[in-house]
């Protein structure tokens, strides 16, 4: 696909998917929703990505949810736009077994807030905000935020940040739990990327059964999650990474991670 609306650049292994509109501070239209399904459905079959980087072009915004004048203008059905073009996003970024780093420039918002919530680890600048904005048009939260927000914060935060729209500053963001770390915003390009240079070092198919495992265990009882995990190791002990990594724990060196 010829990118538009979204930047794909690959380095070290890290692969960087930039919203790329920032004179609308990067609201999401369907060309956007489009590119970005499509970039991590290709992030998922290239073996030399390790690692993704989810950030918002221009200093402002990282993404600050639906594109409003194109919803308007095309009168489309909110379900149809959600099943069709948010919800495979979600689950395409919560089914990929990498890393998904969400890199927060600035404002993320509504759906934007959502494409946040959906990544695996957030790294916020102290600039940027949160904002649950759907009930200051009348709607609810949507793209999942209904499932993410009372995991990460507790049923009583979620309801106040979906009922309210309040603005969710840096310091809040991290006392609650929103964000794994806030940096000062001249430091978030390399806070980030040192983030993801540090996992693409890791054992791939280790981190991506982590994933899947977490993922699972938010809808198992505890002895199924056991039997799972139990399941999972095994599979984990028959990858050519864990023997690289006995053997450089014994040999005392740095692992070498191949992937397999």
């Amino acid at each position: 696909m010829d990118y538009q609306a979204i930047l794909y650049s690959i380095s070290n292994n890290i692969l960087t998917v930039t919203l790329n509109r920032p004179d609308v501070f990067n609201a999401a239209n369907e060309q956007m929703k489009k590119e970005l399904l499509d970039a991590f459905k290709q992030a998922e079959k290239d073996p030399s990505v390790r690692c993704i980087i989810l950030r918002g072009a221009g200093d402002k915004a990282f993404c600050s949810g639906q594109d409003l004048k194109e919803y308007q203008d095309a009168k489309s059905s909110m379900k149809k736009m959600l099943e069709e073009g948010y919800n495979p996003i979600i689950k395409q970024m919560r089914s990929i077994e990498k890393p998904v780093i969400g890199m927060i420039n600035g404002v993320a918002a509504g759906a934007g807030f959502s494409f946040a919530l959906a990544c695996d680890l957030r790294i916020l600048s102290d600039k940027a905000k949160l904002i649950q904005a759907f009930v200051r048009i009348g709607l609810v939260a949507d793209s999942g935020s209904h499932w993410f927000l009372p995991r990460l914060v507790g049923t009583a935060k979620a309801f106040e940040y979906a009922a309210t729209g309040k603005d969710i500053d840096a310091t809040e963001a991290e006392k609650v739990g929103l964000v794994n770390k806030v940096v000062p915003h001249a430091e978030l390009e390399k806070e980030t990327y040192a983030l993801a240079e540090k996992l693409t070092q890791g054992a791939p198919k280790a981190i991506g059964i982590i994933k899947r495992t977490l993922n699972k265990s938010l809808t198992m009882t505890f002895d199924d999650l056991l039997a799972y995990e139990a399941m999972m190791q095994e599979v984990a002990a028959q990858t050519d990474d864990h023997k690289e990594g006995l053997a450089a724990f014994i040999e005392k060196r740095p692992a070498k991670f191949n992937g397999r």
